[in-house]
């Protein structure tokens, strides 16, 4: 089985393919303008990449690693936050500036649905590990919308922290994270209601946030301290049981998007402004190594074939 990153070079609408085993980068591929984010597809045969000032969604055959299809659309604005749903018949898409939703048939990789979210910069995508919502931050709005994944639609918002933009909801369903770029914060929620129970300072700017595929810590990439946050999501200290940052990784400049192998033994961190990519041990919580890629890497992506 060969393993791979997928890193979306921003600033020259490249992306690399990286081979882990020999830690380079192997292969440059064209994109459309402005590649941001990407998923790769849960058969893993093909990747989707989220091209925001091109107004596009690029796709790539991951057995060729070229792209073979480009979708648009006229209501496209900045499209940028992807993920699957749990079957992986449908990928949602968050259009930052029209704060639209727009879901794709992973079948026919045509636009079936666009609906709005009512609210200011909808960014990123995240589901339930259920499946059943997809909660998107809404980075000018302060909040968070709800999504019901069966009826495509806006069930709720709820308020969080200044600036929301990294999110992700905690393996065992019952908390979900919020990285606040704007007041460099961290809050958890209590998903069954909404109630922010914990609120921990991180780095600068935090725009980034992932969980080891056990739960154990969440990653927050802070992108003008040029560091990862590590929250241990359990630390049991004097009888209690608590979120904490329990270290702070150094890694290169203007950390963004992260990722983890399937074992969780390793993550991946893309650095936009030294234009590498960080390799953290999660057993030794330090950076190993880095691997030089394109020109402003973000969106970054784990794939075993």
């Amino acid at each position: 089985m060969s393993k791979y990153l997928i890193v979306l070079n921003k600033d020259e609408d490249t992306l690399s393919i990286v081979d882990l085993d020999k830690q380079e980068s192997i292969k440059t591929i064209p994109t459309s303008h402005n590649p941001h984010e990407v998923v790769v597809s849960k058969d893993g045969k093909k990747t989707y990449i989220a091209c925001s000032l091109g107004n596009a969604v690029d796709i790539m055959d991951n057995d060729s690693f070229e792209i073979v299809k480009t979708i648009e659309h006229p209501e496209f604005a900045f499209p940028h936050g992807v993920d699957l749903t749990k079957d992986g018949k449908k990928l949602f898409l968050a259009s930052t500036f029209c704060s639209k939703i727009f879901v794709i048939n992973t079948e026919t990789d045509e636009v079936e649905n666009v609906f709005p979210t009512y609210q200011d910069k909808s960014h990123m995508i995240s589901f339930s590990p259920d499946g059943n919502t997809v909660y998107v931050p809404n980075i000018g709005s302060h909040n968070v919308t709800e999504v019901d994944v069966e009826s495509e639609e806006v069930v709720n918002h709820f308020p969080v922290g200044r600036g929301p933009e990294g999110l992700a909801v905690h393996p065992n369903g019952e908390h979900i994270y919020v990285a606040n770029q704007e007041d460099n914060t961290l809050y958890v929620l209590d998903s069954s209601n909404y109630e922010t129970l914990f609120k921990r300072r991180v780095g600068e700017l935090p725009v980034r946030l992932v969980f080891s595929p056990n739960g154990e810590y969440a990653l927050i990439a802070n992108r003008y301290s040029h560091d990862v946050s590590v929250i241990q999501t359990e630390q049991k200290v004097n009888n209690q049981v608590r979120p904490w940052e329990i270290k702070r990784i150094p890694v290169g400049r203007w950390a963004g998007g992260i990722v983890f192998n399937d074992s969780g033994s390793f993550a991946y961190v893309a650095n936009n402004k030294t234009n590498d990519v960080s390799i953290i041990n999660m057993e030794t919580l330090k950076e190993e190594e880095r691997i030089d890629v394109g020109v402003h890497p973000d969106g970054i992506a784990y794939l075993e074939r």
